[in-house]
């Protein structure tokens, strides 16, 4: 039965049940294939949810009273984003970038990402941005699924500085939007 999602932007009174929600999520990497290679108290953290909140970029998806879901979408791109080879020509003002998506390891299979990229995709065409970016990290095979059936394209694979942490490649993806 398809559950009603509800996306919105978040607000002080979220911040815990984000943190609980990216704690969760770390838990469950640890046991399972951590293809994003997050990790508890690193990335995400608590500190992320809030820095969203304080730019105005944090949104949360709930079904009911639960915290099932949450993205940041802003127009700050990642130093490495200079590298890439996009499919638009424009600056950042006209183009948000999906930073922190994240989902609930008990609503997995819930269409919760996809309602999330779908919410990002109204926010930006409110804004008359020309289209989204994103990158993920090499090797997240759920993922780059998911924002292909999406509907964004790979435009290429770069290095974001994230080395020391294991993670030197990065796959850039941007969907046009009309």
């Amino acid at each position: 039965m398809k559950q009603d999602i509800q996306v919105r932007k978040a607000m002080e009174a979220d911040i815990d049940c984000i943190e609980k929600l990216y704690e969760d999520i770390c838990d469950y990497l640890e046991m399972h294939k951590n293809y994003p290679r997050w990790e508890k108290g690193i990335y995400p953290a608590r500190c992320d949810a809030e820095k969203g909140l304080e730019t105005n970029a944090l949104y949360v998806a709930r079904i009911g009273e639960k915290t099932v879901g949450t993205v940041i979408l802003n127009h700050e791109p990642e130093e490495g984003y200079r590298n890439g080879k996009w499919l638009t020509e424009d600056d950042y003002r006209h183009i948000h970038v999906v930073h922190t998506l994240a989902v609930h390891p008990d609503f997995l299979k819930y269409g919760i990402a996809t309602e999330l990229l779908v919410f990002a995709e109204q926010v930006a065409r409110e804004e008359q941005c020309i289209s989204i970016r994103l990158d993920v990290v090499k090797g997240n095979i759920p993922a780059d699924q998911l924002y292909q059936k999406c509907g964004y394209q790979l435009i290429g694979t770069v290095s974001l500085g994230y080395e020391e942490y294991g993670r030197p490649w990065y796959n850039l993806y941007e969907k046009i939007l009309n």
